[in-house]
């Protein structure tokens, strides 16, 4: 990677839902909380200033929502780090598949060289496909399968 590129964490999934129900999952807390963090201060709606906890590992983040677009976007910051990074979650219609939903994560901002980033990309990564395979396994199936609270267990 040259100095002048971005490093960009990226994950994605098909949830078969349709895109209202896959944006909801990460807009609303009472369904997000079955699938991602476990507590949260409120909604993913523009402008709100959210705390974020993940009991099982005693870990919480600050996030700030920048930008929502119902059932298209969701865009925030967040980070326990001097400059936050920022997130991106679209939701797009699968053609062909009824009812599906193509959702993608991609962060940015990273700050750091060589080992140290490659690190955290990996663990961004990581972190967005553990939470969106949960989402997926919650909305097709019903299904709270814990898989963030055992992606890195004690």
């Amino acid at each position: 990677m040259s100095s002048e590129e971005e490093a960009v964490a990226y994950a994605c999934m098909i949830v078969r839902k349709p895109v209202a129900t896959a944006f909801r999952a990460f807009a609303d807390p009472d369904v997000t909380t079955r699938f991602w963090y476990s507590r949260s201060s409120g909604p993913m709606v523009p402008g709100a200033e959210l705390q974020w906890e993940w009991e099982t590992y005693g870990a919480s983040v600050r996030a700030r929502v920048t930008a929502v677009e119902q059932d298209r976007l969701i865009r925030f910051e967040w980070g326990n780090y001097t400059e936050p990074t920022q997130v991106e979650v679209t939701f797009t219609p699968r053609p062909g598949l009824p009812e599906a939903t193509f959702v993608e994560v991609r962060e940015t901002g990273f700050h750091g060289r060589g080992a140290d980033l490659v690190a955290w990309l990996n663990n961004t990564v990581g972190g967005f496909t553990t939470a969106l395979c949960a989402m997926k396994a919650l909305l097709e199936h019903d299904m709270e399968i814990g898989a963030v609270a055992d992606h890195h267990p004690a």
